[in-house]
């Protein structure tokens, strides 16, 4: 089966995260006949399902991910002339791979690379919903933050700034009330312009680092690029590395970060390894 891409006038293909089609296919997302993928990721009990339904329709399935017991949904819409894939990621509190959602998530925001990610934040607790927004803004620049809940919040008296929010963050910030279908046709105008470039995001980033923690970064990411070329987002995966993520670091060990970007895993990763213990041990 041959796969293809639609490739809209003007689209920098270059850069484009959906046409890595070696990458979704190794992660079980077929995209024939598809112009986008979307990922649609969130805490649990944030209202995210009902926003993949409220997008999806009936135009939905389900399966387990490649390898995993970890359930899927997928399903697709259209807008703006273009075909959109989405990929409803399991709930999740954070993306530190400290359970098999955590990893499945952040395994595909991160090798996926979708060309946008929708965040499902719940307005009533925005606060404590801010953690995994940051963490996914740590590692795509194509993210829209969809601010659920909205009736809810307002029914409790609590109001939101999404202008700032957005100025703050980033991002586009789409205030939704997904059971009423409240914001829907909002959020699919700002998928739309992050997915087509319209919108450039330029997201919320730490870059405050103390002068030995910017070194070890560096470092760590120019043995990255010697043994993974191509790998997405470097600066994040070596901030995990010196966090001490084991499941990061098993990958590098075993070579596992190679088998997501390239098709010749088999190059050494030694001296990373070494350099990774240098680090850790200074």
């Amino acid at each position: 089966m041959t796969t293809s891409v639609k490739i809209p006038a003007g689209h920098n293909c270059a850069t484009c995260p959906a046409h890595n089609l070696g990458n979704l296919t190794k992660l079980g997302i077929n995209m024939e006949n598809w112009d986008y993928v979307v990922a649609l990721a969130g805490n649990p009990n944030t209202g995210k399902s009902t926003i993949f339904n409220a997008l999806t329709g009936l135009r939905q399935h389900t399966g387990n991910w490649p390898g995993k017991t970890v359930t899927r949904a997928e399903g697709g819409f259209e807008f703006g002339g273009h075909r959109y894939k989405i990929v409803d990621l399991p709930g999740t509190y954070s993306l530190l791979s400290t359970s098999l959602d955590e990893e499945v998530a952040r395994n595909f925001i991160l090798f996926g690379q979708p060309d946008v990610t929708i965040i499902v934040a719940d307005a009533t607790r925005l606060e404590r919903n801010l953690n995994l927004v940051l963490q996914v803004l740590e590692i795509t620049d194509r993210a829209v933050v969809a601010l659920n809940l909205m009736d809810e919040a307002r029914r409790h008296g609590i109001t939101v700034d999404e202008r700032s929010l957005a100025r703050d963050l980033g991002v586009p910030v789409i205030p939704t009330a997904a059971r009423s279908r409240q914001g829907v046709p909002e959020l699919l105008q700002a998928v739309n312009d992050v997915a087509t470039g319209e919108y450039v995001c330029k997201p919320h980033r730490i870059k405050n680092e103390p002068p030995a923690l910017k070194s070890a970064i560096r470092a760590l990411v120019e043995q990255l690029e010697i043994a993974f070329p191509g790998l997405p987002n470097v600066r994040w995966v070596a901030l995990r590395l010196l966090d001490g993520d084991q499941r990061i670091i098993e990958a590098v060990k075993r070579g596992e970060l190679g088998d997501l970007t390239r098709d010749d895993p088999g190059q050494t990763n030694g001296d990373l390894v070494l350099q990774l213990q240098e680090v850790q041990h200074a």
